[in-house]
């Protein structure tokens, strides 16, 4: 097998998985109960959480363990008032599109690579505009987006709200999830007010997610219990998986600069070897994604005709592509139909080498001759 979708999922590292052993069988004790064991449980939750604060920057109790991406997205919404004016970019992932349509909200317009377009951010920031989202980096495109100047544009309008008593407050949302493996992610330097991160791109166990959350901000529950994360997230906390995900989000940051050396030469390999194909993100990517237009040909054959060989790709969001929908982030970026049809994303990752990155490419090649030739008849 030459697995090439790691945006969609990422197996569970090694040492992930040894250091959330013990607190599956021996260190199985509920947080809040009051003997000594589960209070040293406890204490190791605690302190994994604050290894997770601190890879962005953060400190434990800046951060709202979730069950993933989805669940820290939505609770990120109920920082604003319900008359709110919400903008978010037309590429963003449906768990920020879907719950942003609750409000009264407007798309930001992105160019060809899938860039922020931040005069149409500025055009569209209204007196009521309580949230901004803006994934770090597309889960679709790689593209990375200017956070850092999109924060500076919001503190500018802070000050004139203030100048003028307008009493409703403007956030910064971004979700992280694609960008922790390769980005050195700090809170400050990007000037969040809220950011999303998710174990289960990084190497950690799947159904565990966390939300950043600045001092000034506040939240409402979405789920009513014992009180646990600040009472915003209730239920027995998920032991094992935080400490995966400490493990997980430490491991990334060791290994960063070496990530990128290895996807960005992988890539470019791809890139010479495969043949007749369009590269649809050209600038601002993540060096481990790389997006394939074969126009004229229907990527979904593709995907099952390069699974039967041992190779796995994706159409885009895994689910989006089981809904056999097209993808909104290409529309967004200006494709055809025709384009979206015969579009693959192919995602690097730690289980690739270069020997099964050669003869991906050459099935690829074997793939794509066979389609056309089925179709030429």
């Amino acid at each position: 097998m030459i697995y090439l979708d790691h945006a969609a999922a990422t197996p569970v590292s090694a040492k992930v998985l040894e250091a959330m052993k013990p607190y599956f069988l021996d260190e199985f004790f509920n947080p809040s109960s009051a003997y000594l064991p589960a209070k040293k449980v406890n204490a190791d939750y605690e302190a994994a959480k604050g290894e997770i604060a601190h890879a962005i920057g953060a400190k434990g109790n800046d951060i709202i363990i979730t069950a993933g991406a989805t669940e820290a997205n939505n609770l990120a919404f109920t920082a604003i008032s319900s008359n709110a004016k919400v903008l978010y970019l037309k590429t963003e992932h449906d768990s920020v599109r879907n719950p942003a349509r609750q409000f009264d909200y407007e798309e930001i317009e992105v160019d060809k690579n899938g860039r922020i377009v931040l005069d149409d951010l500025k055009k569209k920031i209204s007196e009521n505009t309580e949230m901004i989202s803006v994934a770090l980096a597309n889960n679709e495109l790689g593209t990375i987006q200017p956070l850092a100047e999109i924060a500076s544009l919001i503190r500018e309008i802070r000050i004139e709200r203030m100048q003028k008593k307008n009493p409703h407050p403007l956030f910064l949302h971004s979700d992280a999830s694609q960008a922790m493996n390769l980005l050195d992610i700090n809170v400050a330097r990007l000037g969040v007010d809220l950011l999303t991160l998710n174990a289960a791109k990084v190497y950690g166990p799947k159904g565990v997610g966390a939300l950043y959350v600045a001092h000034d901000v506040r939240l409402k529950p979405v789920t009513l219990g014992g009180g646990q994360e600040n009472g915003l997230r209730s239920g027995t906390q998920n032991v094992p998986g935080v400490i995966g995900f400490a493990v997980a989000l430490k491991n990334a940051k060791e290994h960063l600069n070496g990530n990128r050396k290895k996807y960005a030469e992988m890539r470019k390999v791809l890139l010479n070897e495969v043949k007749d194909y369009e590269l649809i993100n050209k600038k601002y990517s993540l060096d481990n994604f790389v997006v394939l237009c074969f126009d004229g040909l229907d990527a979904e054959r593709l995907i099952y005709a390069l699974e039967d060989r041992g190779v796995y790709v994706s159409t885009g969001a895994a689910c989006a592509a089981s809904k056999g929908v097209r993808s909104h982030v290409l529309m967004a970026i200006g494709l055809t139909e025709s384009e979206i049809a015969g579009s693959l994303r192919i995602t690097l990752g730690e289980t690739n080498t270069l020997e099964q990155i050669h003869e991906a490419a050459k099935i690829i090649n074997e793939v794509v001759e066979a389609e056309k030739a089925r179709i030429s008849g």
